[in-house]
């Protein structure tokens, strides 16, 4: 049993001074209010229910900076994409995992306990197979285990280069798989979890979009995979709305509604080009909302509806997608920022005579425990002990009441301030350093100097 006291703790109902939590294995084992420290507990200033990280391309991690410098032609995500599948094209498994742990370390510190891996690179350089069909899922596995991180392995099928069922070309041909081929590499993944993981560890499945499968593996891949969560990336371009609207009649999220039954299991990333009854029926359909606003706003994707859906009663949460930037409290910030300049209104999307942060923040731990699948979310006995501390005593927050804290710290903080993080009871972080820092560094910095020299 590990015991932790805080000086002041964000409970479901609020915050409450000198709270005692004991933690057994990787839950939450009780919750004391106005109570005092017990010899040999770890003490902490601020202490909030982490966040999940509902929507992750690890390895893009390392192409931070890469694509900022504008060609001849007019830059697209289209134009993005490109470069980034020639990067990936050098990438080796050893390249994966090193990435993958430093994203993933980065993510601890910066507030997010679990990550929800959109993994999509399954092959070598031009579609050959590895002898181990889950090599690469492997990697991410192996990644999650010296970070410690709560993981949600996500395994993509892409199975066709667009809309008119091209074939993949190019960089494609490292994501390409049939039905068959990703139920069986999601087998294989389901095993090396057990193995290696902890029992927080969740496995799901991932048709990438509608333009990389047809609906009929769409249908097939939603039923063969009831046991986890179901993640989809729609509607996140205006070109990708008119290409599917033109080949189907229909727009993605009505297409999509219309294959399969999309319930509290899916999770739709990006939906930020949706029509009225979309918005509507997405909300009532109880899936999650999967933003990205600070990749979002990088690949000028445009604006979620975030004032209408959540007028619906919509759940949402936040993921760090092309981790260029990897920030919780940042990814918060711009999310309310980029319905302020849409509406040209200040805190958007706090609730009446409410906290704009702390509204955010309860709703992003609601919405990312929903996508993972996750027992968390809050600071409560018997939910997983994904905890994160900061530090209230500094320059920025120090002048700031409890109700405040997660105002200055989404919107002044500029920084994490975060002290330590819990990842199902494991103490990742300790003084604002992950424990393994120097090791994950000093590994991610060898596989950078030799992915840089094959570039």
């Amino acid at each position: 049993m590990t015991a932790l006291f805080a000086k002041r703790a964000l409970l479901q109902e609020g915050w409450r001074n000198d709270v005692r939590l004991e933690i057994d294995g990787l839950a939450i084992a009780s919750v004391t209010i106005d109570t005092k420290a017990k010899p040999g507990d770890a003490r902490v200033d601020s202490l909030l229910p982490a966040l999940a990280n509902l929507h992750s391309h690890a390895f893009q991690r390392a192409m931070a900076g890469m694509t900022e410098r504008r060609g001849l032609s007019t830059d697209s995500f289209w134009t993005w994409r490109d470069l980034m599948y020639r990067f990936l094209d050098v990438l080796t498994p050893e390249d994966i995992e090193a990435i993958a742990a430093l994203a993933f370390m980065e993510m601890q510190e910066q507030g997010f306990a679990a990550v929800a891996e959109f993994h999509y690179v399954h092959h070598q350089k031009a579609g050959m197979r590895y002898s181990n069909v889950a090599e690469l899922s492997q990697r991410i596995i192996a990644a999650a285990k010296a970070t410690g991180i709560g993981l949600t392995h996500l395994p993509v099928l892409y199975a066709r280069g667009g809309l008119d069922n091209a074939a993949l070309a190019g960089g494609q041909l490292r994501f390409g798989n049939s039905v068959e081929e990703l139920l069986a590499l999601r087998d294989n993944a389901v095993h090396a979890i057990k193995q290696q993981l902890s029992a927080d560890s969740r496995i799901g499945v991932a048709p990438h979009s509608l333009r990389a499968v047809t609906q009929q593996q769409l249908i097939e891949i939603a039923k063969a995979c009831t046991d986890g969560p179901i993640h989809i990336h729609v509607a996140e371009q205006a070109r990708e709305v008119e290409d599917v609207l033109k080949a189907t009649g229909k727009h993605p999220v009505r297409l999509l509604f219309d294959a399969c039954d999309v319930n509290a299991n899916w999770c739709l990333i990006h939906a930020t080009h949706l029509d009225a009854s979309e918005i509507r029926d997405m909300a009532q359909s109880r899936a999650v909302a999967g933003l990205c606003p600070i990749t979002e706003a990088n690949l000028g994707d445009g604006t979620f509806a975030a004032v209408d859906f959540l007028a619906h009663a919509g759940t949402f949460g936040i993921g760090t997608d092309s981790n260029i930037c990897i920030t919780a409290a940042g990814e918060l910030a711009q999310l309310e920022y980029s319905q302020r300049l849409l509406h040209r209104q200040r805190n958007v999307l706090a609730t009446s005579n409410g906290s704009t942060g702390q509204f955010l923040w309860h709703g992003a731990a609601k919405g990312g425990a929903q996508a993972l699948q996750r027992n968390c979310g809050a600071i409560s006995p018997g939910l997983l002990a994904d905890l994160v501390a900061i530090d209230s005593d500094n320059e920025t927050l120090g002048g700031l009441s409890s109700g405040q804290l997660l105002d200055g710290l989404v919107f002044a903080g500029c920084e994490a301030h975060v002290t330590d993080l819990w990842s199902a009871g494991r103490h990742c972080v300790k003084e604002g350093r992950h424990v393994a820092r120097d090791a994950i560094a000093k590994t991610y910095r060898k596989a950078l100097a030799g992915l840089t020299a094959r570039m």
